[in-house]
């Protein structure tokens, strides 16, 4: 609860240090705001209006990114606490309810008590041909296609034991995400829902299928959260080298950016691309990072969570050798 409590809670800083801390993390790292929003697990057009000040920033985000360029937050920084607004909003609030209504509702979560009671008595014992009938998925057998989806779902998924949902940018990652929806129907022939939610840029593509999730558990994925647990590739991918390239592309496609790096010689200026891989996982960094030696390339690594390519000749062998389907790492790799 208390990390919950921290990722709603907000930061608030005099006018100006908010940027100004922002783009110190961006210059002590050399780090674009792509690289920081995937590490942040935020949209890049949130890290941007953090950055302009148009919203108070995650505190949460604030202490990820204090820790990465091993800079203090200002000391002049005050937290907000979870539901801050409360106060502000809900006089508003309950004016227009009883506007609209006349009244105030019942409570809901008094509503969900008493259907999870009537569940546990009555409903999970019916056993009517509607309830009693499973929804239907195919059962894949260990593939390529299947190994991209768990780079995938280790990268941008989660898991519940009742269903599965992948989170991506609602316009960045919107071609990428006809493909993973087409995936998802070719792997399990079942067409997966799709979520908007405009107020974080997302789009939650979302398959509930509680049989299907105990299926993927057999094969390695995990309920729950991916950090603590400290998520691996699972070992049937990394003894096969073509699922170990599949997987590491849908890892990449996900959770990963083409970063241009830029500098200057004699007042001529350069620039050249990378790429960078970004996980608060300490397994999966150190098995990316083996499979990119194993593979012929030369990455580095961090405790900062990122692994990474460096140079013309490893962006060319990654390309050429384990790919992407992920049209904006495409169009940024070879625009």
């Amino acid at each position: 609860m208390a990390e919950s409590n921290m990722v709603r809670s907000r930061i608030v800083l005099p006018k100006g240090q908010q940027k100004k801390f922002i783009e110190t993390v961006q210059t002590k790292q050399n780090a674009s705001i792509d690289t920081l929003a995937k590490m942040a697990k935020v949209s890049p057009r949130t890290l941007r209006d953090w950055k302009r000040e148009k919203f108070l920033a995650s505190y949460k985000v604030f202490l990820i990114f204090s820790r990465y360029a091993n800079i203090p937050i200002p000391k002049t920084a005050k937290r907000l606490e979870q539901f801050w607004y409360v106060n502000r909003g809900a006089l508003a609030g309950g004016k227009a309810i009883m506007q609209k209504y006349g009244r105030v509702p019942s409570n809901e979560d008094i509503r969900k008590k008493k259907w999870y009671e009537w569940w546990n008595k009555v409903g999970r014992f019916n056993t009517s041909s509607f309830l009693a009938r499973p929804l239907h998925f195919r059962k894949p057998r260990q593939s390529t296609d299947l190994a991209e989806f768990f780079g995938i779902m280790i990268g941008d998924g989660g898991m519940t034991d009742y269903q599965i949902i992948i989170t991506l940018h609602h316009t960045d990652d919107l071609a990428y995400s006809k493909f993973v929806i087409h995936l998802i129907k070719k792997l399990f022939d079942v067409s997966p829902k799709i979520y908007h939610r405009p107020k974080i840029s997302v789009n939650n593509i979302a398959i509930s299928r509680s049989r299907l999730i105990v299926y993927l558990k057999i094969f390695g994925l995990v309920t729950g959260n991916k950090i603590k647990q400290q998520l691996d590739i699972p070992d049937w991918i990394k003894n096969r080298a073509p699922f170990l390239k599949a997987c590491i592309r849908g890892l990449v496609d996900t959770d990963g950016c083409i970063i241009r790096h830029k500098y200057a010689v004699n007042n001529k200026k350069y620039s050249y691309k990378k790429l960078s891989f970004t996980s608060m996982s300490k397994p999966l960094r150190e098995t990316v990072f083996r499979a990119f030696k194993k593979f012929g390339l030369t990455p580095t690594i961090s405790q900062n969570r990122d692994v990474r390519l460096h140079g013309i000749k490893d962006m060319g062998v990654y390309f050429s050798l384990i790919g992407s389907h992920n049209p904006k790492h495409l169009n940024k790799y070879y625009n």
